[in-house]
Protein backbone atom coordinates (compact mmCIF):
# COMPACT_ATOMS: atom_id res chain seq x y z
CA UNK A 1 0.00 0.00 0.00
CA UNK A 2 2.59 2.28 0.68
CA UNK A 3 4.74 1.82 -2.53
CA UNK A 4 1.28 2.37 -4.47
CA UNK A 5 0.76 5.19 -3.05
CA UNK A 6 4.70 6.59 -3.36
CA UNK A 7 4.02 5.66 -6.99
CA UNK A 8 0.46 7.89 -6.99
CA UNK A 9 2.10 10.39 -5.52
CA UNK A 10 4.92 10.43 -8.00
CA UNK A 11 2.54 10.85 -10.71
CA UNK A 12 0.90 14.05 -9.37
CA UNK A 13 4.21 15.56 -8.93
CA UNK A 14 5.34 15.59 -12.16
CA UNK A 15 1.69 16.71 -13.03
CA UNK A 16 2.33 19.54 -10.74
CA UNK A 17 6.65 19.97 -11.60
CA UNK A 18 5.39 19.85 -15.55
CA UNK A 19 2.75 23.04 -14.89
CA UNK A 20 4.85 24.88 -12.88
CA UNK A 21 7.65 25.09 -13.87
CA UNK A 22 6.58 25.47 -17.78
CA UNK A 23 7.28 21.51 -19.32
CA UNK A 24 3.70 20.98 -20.31
CA UNK A 25 0.29 22.83 -19.81
CA UNK A 26 -3.31 22.07 -20.42
CA UNK A 27 -4.57 23.07 -24.10
CA UNK A 28 -7.08 26.02 -24.09
CA UNK A 29 -6.50 26.26 -20.81
CA UNK A 30 -8.11 29.60 -20.55
CA UNK A 31 -11.12 28.44 -22.21
CA UNK A 32 -11.82 25.44 -19.71
CA UNK A 33 -9.08 23.45 -21.50
CA UNK A 34 -9.85 20.83 -23.99
CA UNK A 35 -9.36 17.34 -23.01
CA UNK A 36 -6.55 15.24 -24.01
CA UNK A 37 -4.32 17.59 -25.60
CA UNK A 38 -1.44 19.54 -24.16
CA UNK A 39 1.02 22.39 -25.13
CA UNK A 40 4.32 22.00 -24.02
CA UNK A 41 5.71 25.25 -22.19
CA UNK A 42 9.44 26.47 -22.96
CA UNK A 43 11.16 23.79 -20.82
CA UNK A 44 8.92 20.64 -22.42
CA UNK A 45 9.71 21.68 -26.02
CA UNK A 46 13.15 21.78 -25.00
CA UNK A 47 13.13 18.35 -23.14
CA UNK A 48 10.95 17.00 -26.27
CA UNK A 49 13.44 17.96 -29.18
CA UNK A 50 15.98 16.73 -27.57
CA UNK A 51 14.43 13.36 -26.93
CA UNK A 52 13.70 13.47 -30.61
CA UNK A 53 17.10 14.49 -31.53
CA UNK A 54 19.15 11.75 -29.50
CA UNK A 55 16.57 9.15 -31.44
CA UNK A 56 16.94 10.85 -34.57
CA UNK A 57 20.91 11.12 -34.28
CA UNK A 58 21.30 7.07 -32.93
CA UNK A 59 18.93 5.85 -36.19
CA UNK A 60 19.95 8.20 -38.67
CA UNK A 61 23.04 10.29 -38.44
CA UNK A 62 25.18 7.27 -36.46
CA UNK A 63 24.27 4.94 -39.40
CA UNK A 64 24.75 4.55 -42.84
CA UNK A 65 22.04 2.51 -43.97
CA UNK A 66 19.13 4.49 -42.91
CA UNK A 67 17.39 7.02 -44.33
CA UNK A 68 15.30 10.13 -43.38
CA UNK A 69 11.59 11.54 -44.65
CA UNK A 70 8.81 13.57 -43.63
CA UNK A 71 5.92 12.52 -45.07
CA UNK A 72 2.53 14.11 -44.94
CA UNK A 73 -0.25 14.38 -42.12
CA UNK A 74 -3.36 13.92 -44.62
CA UNK A 75 -4.05 10.97 -46.58
CA UNK A 76 -6.92 9.95 -48.71
CA UNK A 77 -8.91 7.09 -48.12
CA UNK A 78 -7.27 4.52 -50.39
CA UNK A 79 -4.07 4.47 -48.71
CA UNK A 80 -5.78 3.43 -45.49
CA UNK A 81 -8.24 1.16 -47.40
CA UNK A 82 -4.92 -1.17 -48.61
CA UNK A 83 -3.06 -0.59 -44.74
CA UNK A 84 -6.35 -2.15 -43.04
CA UNK A 85 -7.09 0.75 -41.10
CA UNK A 86 -10.60 1.73 -41.94
CA UNK A 87 -11.75 -1.72 -41.69
CA UNK A 88 -9.15 -3.35 -38.64
CA UNK A 89 -8.08 0.27 -37.09
CA UNK A 90 -10.75 -0.05 -33.96
CA UNK A 91 -11.39 -0.83 -30.53
CA UNK A 92 -14.51 -2.25 -28.25
CA UNK A 93 -16.61 0.41 -27.05
CA UNK A 94 -19.01 0.17 -24.17
CA UNK A 95 -21.56 2.34 -22.74
CA UNK A 96 -22.72 2.44 -18.90
CA UNK A 97 -26.35 2.66 -19.03
CA UNK A 98 -25.83 4.52 -15.45
CA UNK A 99 -23.58 7.03 -15.89
CA UNK A 100 -23.91 7.61 -18.98
CA UNK A 101 -19.51 6.79 -20.10
CA UNK A 102 -17.97 5.40 -22.31
CA UNK A 103 -14.76 2.59 -21.79
CA UNK A 104 -12.60 0.62 -23.73
CA UNK A 105 -13.84 -2.59 -23.21
CA UNK A 106 -10.61 -4.50 -23.13
CA UNK A 107 -9.20 -2.34 -20.73
CA UNK A 108 -11.55 -3.00 -17.59
CA UNK A 109 -10.60 -4.94 -14.94
CA UNK A 110 -14.51 -5.89 -14.83
CA UNK A 111 -15.89 -6.30 -17.71
CA UNK A 112 -19.33 -6.53 -16.05
CA UNK A 113 -18.61 -3.49 -13.98
CA UNK A 114 -18.57 0.57 -14.86
CA UNK A 115 -15.33 1.79 -13.80
CA UNK A 116 -16.98 5.11 -13.16
CA UNK A 117 -20.26 4.60 -10.86
CA UNK A 118 -19.06 0.86 -9.95
CA UNK A 119 -22.72 -0.37 -11.24
CA UNK A 120 -22.61 -3.86 -12.11
CA UNK A 121 -24.04 -4.68 -15.53
CA UNK A 122 -24.68 -1.55 -16.91
CA UNK A 123 -22.55 -1.83 -19.77
CA UNK A 124 -23.50 -2.33 -22.97
CA UNK A 125 -22.83 -4.77 -25.66
CA UNK A 126 -19.55 -3.97 -27.08
CA UNK A 127 -19.03 -2.25 -30.79
CA UNK A 128 -16.10 -1.64 -32.62
CA UNK A 129 -15.26 2.02 -32.84
CA UNK A 130 -12.90 3.29 -35.70
CA UNK A 131 -9.95 5.43 -34.54
CA UNK A 132 -9.44 7.45 -37.05
CA UNK A 133 -9.54 11.16 -37.84
CA UNK A 134 -11.79 12.07 -41.01
CA UNK A 135 -12.17 15.51 -42.48
CA UNK A 136 -12.58 17.15 -45.90
CA UNK A 137 -10.16 18.70 -48.51
CA UNK A 138 -11.32 21.61 -50.27
CA UNK A 139 -14.87 23.67 -49.97
CA UNK A 140 -16.93 20.96 -50.87
CA UNK A 141 -18.50 18.17 -48.14
CA UNK A 142 -18.58 15.41 -50.39
CA UNK A 143 -17.25 11.85 -50.16
CA UNK A 144 -14.95 12.70 -52.70
CA UNK A 145 -13.21 15.18 -50.79
CA UNK A 146 -12.83 12.95 -47.49
CA UNK A 147 -9.50 12.79 -46.17
CA UNK A 148 -7.70 11.19 -42.84
CA UNK A 149 -5.52 12.38 -40.62
CA UNK A 150 -3.15 9.38 -40.41
CA UNK A 151 -3.00 7.48 -37.12
CA UNK A 152 0.82 6.59 -37.53
CA UNK A 153 3.38 7.76 -39.47
CA UNK A 154 4.27 4.20 -40.80
CA UNK A 155 2.40 3.89 -43.77
CA UNK A 156 4.19 7.68 -45.82
CA UNK A 157 7.60 5.07 -45.29
CA UNK A 158 5.79 2.21 -46.92
CA UNK A 159 4.09 4.41 -50.11
CA UNK A 160 7.43 5.82 -50.68
CA UNK A 161 9.52 2.94 -50.74
CA UNK A 162 9.81 2.81 -54.36
CA UNK A 163 10.67 6.54 -54.24
CA UNK A 164 13.71 6.19 -51.79
CA UNK A 165 14.94 3.11 -52.92
CA UNK A 166 15.35 4.72 -56.44
CA UNK A 167 16.54 8.30 -54.94
CA UNK A 168 19.24 7.00 -52.28
CA UNK A 169 20.89 4.17 -53.99
CA UNK A 170 20.01 2.08 -51.03
CA UNK A 171 19.25 -1.32 -51.21
CA UNK A 172 17.83 -3.85 -48.22
CA UNK A 173 18.93 -3.90 -45.29
CA UNK A 174 18.10 0.00 -44.95
CA UNK A 175 15.55 2.06 -42.89
CA UNK A 176 13.52 4.43 -43.47
CA UNK A 177 12.68 6.79 -40.26
CA UNK A 178 10.94 9.39 -39.50
CA UNK A 179 9.48 11.68 -37.10
CA UNK A 180 6.01 13.22 -36.63
CA UNK A 181 2.28 14.18 -35.82
CA UNK A 182 -0.25 11.31 -35.53
CA UNK A 183 -3.85 11.67 -34.51
CA UNK A 184 -6.09 8.97 -33.12
CA UNK A 185 -9.41 9.45 -31.73
CA UNK A 186 -8.62 7.51 -28.22
CA UNK A 187 -12.25 6.28 -26.30
CA UNK A 188 -10.38 6.59 -23.25
CA UNK A 189 -7.21 9.00 -23.24
CA UNK A 190 -5.58 9.45 -19.60
CA UNK A 191 -2.65 9.65 -17.47
CA UNK A 192 -1.36 13.01 -18.85
CA UNK A 193 0.37 13.19 -21.93
CA UNK A 194 0.62 9.21 -21.63
CA UNK A 195 -2.47 8.20 -23.80
CA UNK A 196 -3.46 11.89 -25.85
CA UNK A 197 -5.68 12.10 -29.17
CA UNK A 198 -2.59 14.18 -30.89
CA UNK A 199 1.10 12.49 -30.63
CA UNK A 200 4.40 12.41 -31.82
CA UNK A 201 5.85 9.38 -33.08
CA UNK A 202 9.37 8.58 -33.70
CA UNK A 203 9.15 5.06 -35.88
CA UNK A 204 11.49 3.02 -38.46
CA UNK A 205 10.82 0.71 -41.39
CA UNK A 206 13.92 -1.38 -41.60
CA UNK A 207 13.14 -3.09 -45.04
CA UNK A 208 15.63 -6.26 -45.10
CA UNK A 209 16.03 -9.65 -47.21
CA UNK A 210 12.58 -11.97 -46.24
CA UNK A 211 15.36 -14.76 -44.93
CA UNK A 212 16.96 -12.18 -42.71
CA UNK A 213 14.07 -11.00 -40.88
CA UNK A 214 14.54 -13.03 -37.46
CA UNK A 215 17.87 -11.94 -37.24
CA UNK A 216 17.17 -8.48 -37.65
CA UNK A 217 13.97 -8.54 -35.57
CA UNK A 218 16.05 -9.31 -32.79
CA UNK A 219 19.22 -7.27 -33.04
CA UNK A 220 16.12 -4.34 -33.90
CA UNK A 221 15.16 -5.94 -29.48
CA UNK A 222 18.52 -5.17 -28.47
CA UNK A 223 19.30 -2.22 -30.30
CA UNK A 224 16.31 -0.41 -28.75
CA UNK A 225 16.49 -1.27 -25.49
CA UNK A 226 20.33 -0.06 -25.70
CA UNK A 227 19.18 3.64 -26.16
CA UNK A 228 17.06 3.64 -23.54
CA UNK A 229 19.29 2.35 -21.02
CA UNK A 230 22.53 4.59 -22.44
CA UNK A 231 20.19 7.88 -22.19
CA UNK A 232 19.77 7.13 -18.25
CA UNK A 233 16.72 4.95 -18.14
CA UNK A 234 16.86 2.95 -14.46
CA UNK A 235 16.86 -0.91 -15.59
CA UNK A 236 14.71 -1.67 -13.03
CA UNK A 237 12.33 -0.04 -14.58
CA UNK A 238 12.74 -1.13 -18.38
CA UNK A 239 11.82 -4.31 -19.95
CA UNK A 240 11.12 -5.89 -22.87
CA UNK A 241 7.96 -7.71 -23.24
CA UNK A 242 7.42 -10.25 -26.10
CA UNK A 243 4.06 -10.71 -27.37
CA UNK A 244 1.81 -13.65 -26.58
CA UNK A 245 0.41 -15.43 -29.91
CA UNK A 246 -3.20 -14.07 -28.70
CA UNK A 247 -1.96 -10.49 -28.97
CA UNK A 248 -0.15 -10.88 -32.26
CA UNK A 249 -1.48 -8.40 -34.75
CA UNK A 250 -2.43 -10.78 -38.38
CA UNK A 251 0.90 -9.45 -39.63
CA UNK A 252 3.10 -10.34 -37.61
CA UNK A 253 5.38 -12.98 -36.99
CA UNK A 254 6.73 -11.63 -34.03
CA UNK A 255 6.16 -8.27 -31.62
CA UNK A 256 7.95 -7.11 -28.18
CA UNK A 257 7.32 -4.13 -26.28
CA UNK A 258 9.62 -1.72 -24.52
CA UNK A 259 7.69 -1.43 -21.08
CA UNK A 260 8.76 1.09 -18.82
CA UNK A 261 7.31 0.88 -14.69
CA UNK A 262 5.07 4.15 -14.80
CA UNK A 263 3.01 5.02 -11.49
CA UNK A 264 0.24 3.42 -12.47
CA UNK A 265 2.09 0.24 -13.84
CA UNK A 266 4.08 -0.98 -17.09
CA UNK A 267 3.07 0.18 -20.21
CA UNK A 268 4.71 0.75 -23.58
CA UNK A 269 7.34 3.22 -24.96
CA UNK A 270 7.86 1.28 -27.67
CA UNK A 271 6.82 -1.17 -30.08
CA UNK A 272 9.23 -3.65 -32.46
CA UNK A 273 7.66 -5.66 -35.02
CA UNK A 274 8.07 -8.38 -37.49
CA UNK A 275 5.97 -7.22 -40.08
CA UNK A 276 6.85 -9.41 -42.71
CA UNK A 277 5.56 -8.51 -46.20
CA UNK A 278 2.48 -7.63 -45.30
CA UNK A 279 2.04 -3.82 -46.05
CA UNK A 280 4.14 -3.80 -49.08
CA UNK A 281 2.16 -6.45 -50.95
CA UNK A 282 -1.18 -4.36 -49.82
CA UNK A 283 -0.07 -1.35 -51.10
CA UNK A 284 1.66 -2.95 -54.83
CA UNK A 285 -2.28 -4.40 -55.06
CA UNK A 286 -4.32 -1.77 -53.97
CA UNK A 287 -2.13 0.90 -55.86
CA UNK A 288 -1.07 -1.53 -58.86
CA UNK A 289 2.53 -0.24 -58.62
CA UNK A 290 5.39 -2.62 -57.94
CA UNK A 291 6.97 -2.70 -54.50
CA UNK A 292 9.49 -4.74 -54.78
CA UNK A 293 13.63 -5.29 -55.04
CA UNK A 294 15.70 -6.25 -57.73
CA UNK A 295 18.61 -8.47 -56.64
CA UNK A 296 20.75 -8.11 -59.36
CA UNK A 297 23.58 -10.51 -57.63
CA UNK A 298 20.68 -13.28 -57.54
CA UNK A 299 19.16 -11.82 -60.40
CA UNK A 300 15.53 -12.56 -58.55
CA UNK A 301 12.81 -9.86 -57.63
CA UNK A 302 11.82 -10.20 -53.95
CA UNK A 303 9.12 -7.94 -51.60
CA UNK A 304 11.50 -7.00 -48.63
CA UNK A 305 10.06 -7.83 -45.05
CA UNK A 306 9.78 -5.00 -42.69
CA UNK A 307 11.38 -4.27 -38.83
CA UNK A 308 9.96 -1.64 -37.43
CA UNK A 309 10.83 0.03 -33.99
CA UNK A 310 8.24 2.66 -32.93
CA UNK A 311 8.18 4.90 -30.53
CA UNK A 312 6.34 7.36 -28.93
CA UNK A 313 8.06 10.43 -28.32
CA UNK A 314 5.72 12.68 -25.56
CA UNK A 315 5.50 9.15 -23.53
CA UNK A 316 8.82 8.47 -24.31
CA UNK A 317 9.70 12.37 -22.60
CA UNK A 318 7.38 11.35 -19.99
CA UNK A 319 9.42 8.36 -18.92
CA UNK A 320 12.75 10.20 -18.59
CA UNK A 321 11.05 12.85 -16.63
CA UNK A 322 9.87 10.40 -13.81
CA UNK A 323 12.70 8.20 -14.30
CA UNK A 324 14.73 11.59 -13.45
CA UNK A 325 12.70 12.60 -10.30
CA UNK A 326 14.49 12.41 -6.95
CA UNK A 327 14.22 14.02 -3.57
CA UNK A 328 17.17 14.73 -1.79
CA UNK A 329 17.89 15.98 2.02
CA UNK A 330 20.11 18.80 2.13
CA UNK A 331 20.16 20.55 5.47
CA UNK A 332 17.16 19.52 6.67
CA UNK A 333 15.64 20.66 3.74
CA UNK A 334 13.68 18.74 0.46
CA UNK A 335 16.02 19.72 -2.85
CA UNK A 336 14.02 18.34 -5.78
CA UNK A 337 16.18 17.19 -8.90
CA UNK A 338 15.74 16.50 -12.06
CA UNK A 339 18.89 13.39 -12.72
CA UNK A 340 18.46 13.79 -16.67
CA UNK A 341 21.16 12.87 -19.10
CA UNK A 342 22.86 15.82 -20.02
CA UNK A 343 21.73 14.97 -23.70
CA UNK A 344 18.12 15.42 -22.51
CA UNK A 345 18.12 18.36 -19.87
CA UNK A 346 16.34 21.18 -21.45
CA UNK A 347 19.02 23.56 -20.45
CA UNK A 348 22.97 22.75 -20.01
CA UNK A 349 24.12 25.20 -18.28
CA UNK A 350 22.54 28.14 -16.23
CA UNK A 351 24.85 31.80 -16.37
CA UNK A 352 23.83 33.18 -12.57
CA UNK A 353 25.32 36.92 -11.67
CA UNK A 354 25.66 36.83 -8.17
CA UNK A 355 23.05 40.34 -8.03
CA UNK A 356 21.88 42.43 -10.57
CA UNK A 357 24.38 45.42 -9.97
CA UNK A 358 25.41 46.74 -13.33
CA UNK A 359 28.88 45.59 -12.52
CA UNK A 360 28.31 42.15 -12.58
CA UNK A 361 26.08 42.35 -15.77
CA UNK A 362 28.52 43.27 -18.77
CA UNK A 363 30.98 39.75 -17.53
CA UNK A 364 27.57 37.76 -16.98
CA UNK A 365 26.55 38.64 -20.32
CA UNK A 366 29.71 37.76 -22.03
CA UNK A 367 29.63 34.54 -20.60
CA UNK A 368 26.42 33.59 -21.20
CA UNK A 369 27.45 34.54 -25.13
CA UNK A 370 30.58 32.06 -24.54
CA UNK A 371 27.72 29.15 -23.80
CA UNK A 372 25.07 29.86 -26.08
CA UNK A 373 26.42 29.15 -29.44
CA UNK A 374 27.44 25.87 -28.08
CA UNK A 375 25.16 24.38 -25.76
CA UNK A 376 20.87 25.40 -24.88
CA UNK A 377 21.63 27.80 -21.84
CA UNK A 378 19.54 30.12 -19.22
CA UNK A 379 20.16 32.85 -17.86
CA UNK A 380 18.89 34.07 -14.64
CA UNK A 381 19.63 36.94 -11.97
CA UNK A 382 16.32 37.13 -10.01
CA UNK A 383 16.33 36.18 -6.13
CA UNK A 384 19.14 34.39 -4.02
CA UNK A 385 21.65 32.65 -5.95
CA UNK A 386 20.58 29.40 -3.49
CA UNK A 387 16.55 29.60 -4.32
CA UNK A 388 18.35 30.27 -8.20
CA UNK A 389 20.32 26.74 -7.76
CA UNK A 390 17.02 24.88 -6.12
CA UNK A 391 15.29 26.35 -9.50
CA UNK A 392 18.22 25.07 -12.13
CA UNK A 393 18.30 21.62 -10.55
CA UNK A 394 14.63 21.49 -10.46
CA UNK A 395 14.62 22.05 -14.14
CA UNK A 396 17.35 19.63 -14.75
CA UNK A 397 20.31 21.56 -15.62
CA UNK A 398 23.22 19.91 -15.00
CA UNK A 399 25.80 22.89 -14.47
CA UNK A 400 25.27 26.41 -13.10
CA UNK A 401 27.76 28.88 -13.90
CA UNK A 402 27.85 32.09 -10.60
CA UNK A 403 29.57 35.43 -11.72
CA UNK A 404 30.67 36.94 -8.55
CA UNK A 405 32.39 39.99 -7.56
CA UNK A 406 36.06 37.75 -7.66
CA UNK A 407 35.25 37.15 -11.16
CA UNK A 408 36.07 41.27 -11.98
CA UNK A 409 39.29 40.37 -10.52
CA UNK A 410 40.61 37.01 -11.22
CA UNK A 411 38.86 36.13 -14.55
CA UNK A 412 37.31 33.19 -13.30
CA UNK A 413 33.67 31.69 -12.43
CA UNK A 414 32.49 29.51 -10.29
CA UNK A 415 31.13 26.38 -11.66
CA UNK A 416 28.13 23.82 -9.39
CA UNK A 417 27.78 20.40 -10.79
CA UNK A 418 23.87 19.62 -10.36
CA UNK A 419 23.99 15.81 -9.15
CA UNK A 420 27.23 16.42 -6.47
CA UNK A 421 26.50 20.21 -6.05
CA UNK A 422 30.24 20.37 -5.94
CA UNK A 423 31.98 23.75 -7.06
CA UNK A 424 34.64 24.42 -9.00
CA UNK A 425 36.54 27.82 -10.04
CA UNK A 426 37.18 27.77 -13.10
CA UNK A 427 38.77 30.56 -15.66
CA UNK A 428 36.86 32.16 -18.18
CA UNK A 429 39.26 31.34 -20.63
CA UNK A 430 38.80 27.89 -20.03
CA UNK A 431 35.06 27.31 -19.16
CA UNK A 432 34.00 26.53 -22.30
CA UNK A 433 36.92 23.43 -22.86
CA UNK A 434 35.84 22.62 -18.89
CA UNK A 435 31.83 22.38 -20.15
CA UNK A 436 32.68 20.60 -23.33
CA UNK A 437 34.71 17.77 -21.48
CA UNK A 438 31.70 17.11 -19.31
CA UNK A 439 28.59 17.85 -21.86
CA UNK A 440 29.94 17.19 -24.76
Amino acid sequence: MAENDAQAGLFDKIVNLSKRRGFVFQSAEIYGGFRSTYDYGPLGVLLLRNVKDAWWRSMVQLRHDIVGLDASVLSPPAVWEASGHLSNFTDPLVDCTNCHTRHRLDKLDDPDVCPSCGTSGSLTEAREFNLMFRTHAGPMLESAAEVYLRPETAQGMFINFANVLQTSRKRPPFGIAQIGKSFRNEITPGNFVFRTREFEQMEMEFFVPPAESPQWYDYWCKERMEWYRDLGMPADKLRLRPHGEDELSHYSTGTSDVEFLFPWGWDELEGIANRGDYDLKQHAEHSGERLEYFDQATNEHYVPHVIEPAAGATRTAMAFLMAAYHEDEVNDDTRVVLRLDPRLAPYKVAVLPLSKKDALTPTAHEIFDIVKGRWMADYDETQAIGKRYRRQDEVGTPYCVTVDFDTLDDRAVTVRDRDTMDQDRVSIDRLEEYLGERLG
